[in-house]
């Protein structure tokens, strides 16, 4: 028997699942949807890429299927444990104390809700620079403390999207190849 793709050999092997052309769809859209999620944290993004990824391998039971969900396992959960710690070291050091994150997170999660989509950007820089303004006096001061909350912010989201491209990249290089 030939076959015109290795995902039809793994999924016609004794014992397995075959998964359509519209299931591999369905997994595509969903991790493209968990991409999209992760750079506008409506939905969690590298949960939902994880997710459909998972659907997969159970769905195709195979070695490579198993073997490519173990990778991408090992590559979203390094960067949930590195988009915390990075992040918050350098706020650490720059010397943006715990309290002023707690009422930036507190603000994001209050602007989440009341600006659907975009609350979460507005809020937590807002209450991070309150809390500094408050804190530091001047505008300049809680404005460079206010900066440097914004860069971790975008440290922390470009580390969740790397992982997330990179496993939707291994999938895909596999369902395709």
């Amino acid at each position: 028997m030939r076959f015109q793709r290795a995902s039809d050999a793994i999924a016609t092997a004794p014992g397995r699942c075959r998964v359509s052309d519209v299931g591999v769809l369905l997994v595509g859209v969903a991790i493209a949807v968990g991409i999209a999620g992760v750079v506008m944290p409506v939905l969690p993004g590298a949960l939902l890429v994880w997710a459909a990824i998972a659907v997969w391998a159970i769905a195709v039971g195979s070695a490579t299927a198993w073997t490519v969900l173990a990778g991408v396992s090992v590559v979203i959960g390094g960067a949930q444990v590195l988009k915390l710690l990075v992040p918050g070291r350098q706020l650490r050091n720059a010397g943006v104390p715990r309290r002023s994150i707690v009422v930036g997170l507190v603000l994001a999660g209050v602007g989440f809700f009341v600006i659907p989509v975009v609350g979460f950007f507005v809020g937590f820089p807002l209450g991070i620079y309150v809390e500094e303004r408050r804190r530091l006096g001047p505008h300049a001061a809680a404005w460079l403390s206010t900066r440097k909350a914004l860069r971790a912010i975008g440290l922390s989201i470009l580390i969740e999207l790397s992982a997330t491209v990179l496993a939707a990249a291994v999938w895909l290089a596999v369902v395709v190849i």
